[in-house]
């Protein structure tokens, strides 16, 4: 028999973290422990023993998170976004600390920039497109309570577009603009995104691929936040088997 997970949610109070206090309590192999939420201190106690962290919190206080469920001997699960090269360099190097002096297995971070299965099927094969094609561009589509832009999908999705262009020895991509860049969008990796804020929106991603006398568009739609969970519930299975820090849902699925 599989020994049950005790999972505690960061953030249990919001949209994504009382989904996930749901889902954790309807996963047979799981068992809930704790929810914390905005003005509660994050450490050994108050995380009840979990195994894992799931945090849904905001950017402003994510980091500090993971670097206290990663001192109180918790794996961490996220999908805060506002994610950036430094912040993660300064939590792979604290599990790197905390795995050396730690027995009987080291500690795992998964930061997932997005849960939904669609999105993550997206971006991985925008990444296997890219190429194969002159133009590249991203377009996310997001409700107007979200706090960041572009969205961490998207930068996620223009980063591997640009590895992959690099990769095949790719130059820059054609734009003539020379006035007006404003309204070009952000510029990820010489990629460019581009944010909508629109009410009735929840998660969407278009990613545009052009060639001359050709277009390839792939294009993923998240109508419900329940469309998270299975990614979520994945995630909480799969980081305590992967010490160090993880970046990508993509990285824990069979996509070869």
């Amino acid at each position: 028999m599989t020994e049950t997970l005790k999972v505690a949610v960061l953030g249990a109070a919001g949209r994504m973290g009382s989904q996930t206090c749901a889902a954790v309590e309807a996963a047979p192999d799981l068992e809930l422990v704790a929810r914390l939420d905005a003005g509660d201190t994050v450490d050994a106690a108050a995380l009840a023993g979990a195994d894992v962290a799931v945090d849904f919190t905001v950017p402003s206080a994510t980091e500090a998170n993971v670097h206290a469920v990663l001192d109180a001997g918790a794996h961490a699960v996220v999908g805060t976004t506002g994610w950036d090269d430094a912040s993660r360099g300064r939590v792979a190097e604290h599990a790197a600390r905390v795995n050396a002096d730690r027995a009987g297995g080291g500690l795992g971070v998964l930061i997932a920039p997005n849960f939904g299965l669609s999105a993550v099927l997206a971006m991985s094969f925008a990444a296997k497109a890219a190429r194969f094609f002159e133009s590249a561009e991203v377009v996310e589509l997001h409700h107007p309570a979200k706090v960041d832009a572009p969205s961490g999908t998207a930068r996620h999705t223009a980063a591997a577009i640009a590895r992959a262009r690099a990769d095949a020895g790719l130059g820059p991509m054609p734009d003539a603009t020379e006035t007006g860049h404003e309204a070009r969008g952000a510029d990820v990796d010489g990629v460019r995104v581009h944010a909508v804020r629109l009410r009735g929106l929840v998660a969407h991603e278009e990613i545009l691929l052009g060639n001359p006398g050709e277009q390839l568009v792939i294009r993923q739609d998240s109508f419900d936040r329940s469309s998270f969970m299975p990614g979520v519930l994945l995630a909480v299975r799969e980081v305590v088997g992967r010490p160090g820090l993880t970046v990508g849902l993509e990285n824990v699925l069979d996509l070869s």
